[in-house]
């Protein structure tokens, strides 16, 4: 299915684009829905040359290590673009890309992207200031993985999905928008699940879990100062 304008103006890397624009790169488009759970792109496949990007719902990074082990790397929303090798690198995925929720994709061929960043090159500049803020949230991810405690790790976490997902007024405090079960935690962090809930719990002054993975910040000041190594 070809994209609409709409869809195609939801994606950061096109806001601002000209209708014309988005006209001439509508016929090298293509929309796909998946289901929650569905495996998008696998770790390790060939990629054709296209911009994919994500148009509604949500999609789970996740990589592989050796011995089995899977942490997740990033969640991104609606607008986010992503599998950057197909434009930039080797054409392989390096990554498995998962539908978090019911979700729709969008590709663009890579020819007529380049076209249109020929034309409008703030498209290039947009995709840039993308993936450096991504390289900076790599660099510091693995910085805490070696340096940092697990506390930290997943104060910082807790604050990460406050700030990119939102969070909502309740009447104990500030409520995340996104559910965080403790799995999902854990293999965020880098720790184990049995980890998680004991960290959680230590933290019972500081943020409340509910069962489904609803989160509440109690205490922001205290959850910051954790966050940033000054108390347990």
């Amino acid at each position: 299915m070809q994209a609409s304008l709409e869809q195609l103006s939801q994606i950061i890397v096109f806001a601002g684009l000209e209708t014309a624009d988005k006209v001439s790169l509508q016929p090298y488009t293509q929309v796909q829905r998946h289901r929650q759970g569905e495996i998008i792109l696998h770790e390790g496949d060939a990629l054709p040359a296209k911009l994919y990007a994500v148009v509604s719902g949500a999609i789970q990074i996740t990589k592989t290590a050796m011995k089995g082990k899977e942490t997740i790397l990033r969640t991104l929303a609606a607008g986010e673009i992503f599998a950057a090798p197909a434009l930039l690198g080797n054409g392989i995925s390096p990554a498995t890309v998962t539908a978090e929720f019911d979700c729709e994709t969008l590709t663009v061929e890579r020819d007529a992207l380049l076209k249109a960043i020929g034309q409008n090159p703030e498209i290039a500049l947009r995709m840039l200031m993308v993936f450096n803020s991504r390289i900076q949230q790599l660099h510091e991810t693995v910085h805490g993985l070696v340096s940092e405690r697990a506390i930290v790790r997943l104060a910082r976490l807790i604050q990460y999905f406050a700030a990119e997902s939102g969070t909502e007024l309740s009447p104990q405090g500030e409520c995340l928008k996104v559910k965080l079960s403790y799995y999902r935690m854990a293999r965020s962090s880098g720790i184990t699940y049995e980890e998680c809930v004991r960290l959680i719990k230590s933290l019972k002054s500081v943020i409340s879990y509910h069962r489904g993975g609803t989160i509440i910040i109690l205490d922001t000041e205290r959850l910051h100062a954790v966050a940033s190594g000054d108390i347990d």
